[in-house]
C-alpha cells in the first residue's frame, strides 16, 4: 500500500511500468468518439471486473440496445463470455496468448476435453477425472499417479512428486469458446476493428494532450474529477467539430 496515496493500486502488467497507479474505464461512442462513461479505479483491479456493471449502466442511461461489443484480449474471460450470453450480446474478443509451459513441458491443448465423459484424455488416451471445484469457479481434472508413474511421456507431461497432472476449466469455459468463434468471422473482425478507432484513439488524446499519463491529485474521488474534466474538455471539441462539420457535397 502506498503510504503516500493509499487509494491507489499496485500494478504489474507485462509490458507496463510497475508502481502505483490508476486506472481510466471509457465508455466512447462509436460515431462521434464522445465519451459517455468514466469510471476511475485503482490499477490493481483489472478491466474485466468494471466491464459488465458500465455496459449495463450505458444500456440503462442511454437505453442501448447493444447487440455487439469489441474487446481486447484483457477482457477475454469466460465470465465476461457468460455475461454477455445472458444479456444477448455478441462479444469479439482479442487474442490472448496462453501462458506458455516450462520449456520441454507438454502445453494444456495437448489434452483433449471430452463432454461425454466430463474428463481429459492425455495424449497416451488416459482419463483426467474431475476431482474438485475451487472458489473461482475453475474445475480441477486430475490423473492418476498408479498410471502416470509408468507413462513414458511422464517426464514432459509434470514434474510433480506425485506424478500427477492436473487440468483447469472454467464451469463457463463452454461461452468462452462461444466468444472466439466470432472473432473469426467477417463480422467479428469489422466489429473488433472499430476499437481502434474509438476508444484507443480516445485514450491517445487523452494521454498525449490532457495529461492522462499522470495522475494530478492523490485519492480516488480527486483522481475521478480529473478524468471527468478530461472526458469533458475532449467531448465539447468532438461536439464542435461535428456541430461545424461542412456538409458533404453531392455531385450533380
Amino acid at each position: 500500500m502506498s503510504r503516500t496515496d493509499p487509494d491507489s493500486g499496485y500494478m504489474v502488467r507485462e509490458g507496463k511500468p510497475k508502481g502505483f497507479f490508476y486506472l481510466d474505464h471509457r465508455t466512447v461512442d462509436g460515431k462521434l468518439g464522445i465519451v459517455t462513461d468514466t469510471f476511475t479505479t485503482p490499477a490493481n483491479v483489472h478491466d474485466s471486473i468494471v466491464y459488465l456493471n458500465r455496459l449495463d449502466r450505458q444500456a440503462h442511461r442511454f437505453s442501448f440496445q447493444v447487440k455487439a461489443v469489441g474487446l481486447d484480449a484483457g477482457y477475454a474471460t469466460s465470465a465476461i463470455a457468460r455475461g454477455l450470453e445472458e444479456r444477448d450480446i455478441l462479444g469479439v474478443t482479442g487474442y490472448r496468448r496462453p501462458s506458455a509451459p516450462k520449456p520441454g513441458m507438454m502445453r494444456k491443448s495437448s489434452f483433449a476435453y471430452e463432454e461425454q465423459t466430463d474428463g481429459y484424455r492425455c495424449p497416451e488416451g488416459r482419463l483426467l477425472t474431475y476431482a474438485t471445484t475451487d472458489r473461482n469457479g475453475y474445475k480441477h481434472y486430475r490423473s492418476d499417479p498408479a498410471i502416470c508413474k509408468k507413462c513414458p511421456l511422464l517426464a514432459s507431461c509434470t514434474s510433480n512428486a506425485r506424478a500427477e497432472r492436473t487440468i483447469t476449466r472454467h464451469v463457463w469455459q463452454e461461452s468462452r469458446e462461444r466468444s472466439d468463434t466470432y472473432r473469426l468471422t467477417p463480422w467479428g473482425k469489422a466489429v473488433y476493428k472499430r476499437r481502434k478507432e474509438t476508444v484507443e484513439r480516445s485514450f491517445a488524446d487523452a494521454k498525449q494532450l490532457h495529461g492522462h499519463r499522470y495522475a494530478r491529485f492523490r485519492s480516488l474521488v480527486r483522481v475521478q474529477m480529473q478524468c471527468l474534466l478530461a472526458a469533458a474538455a475532449q467531448n465539447i471539441k468532438k461536439i464542435a467539430m461535428a456541430l461545424t462539420k461542412p456538409p458533404k457535397q453531392v455531385r450533380a
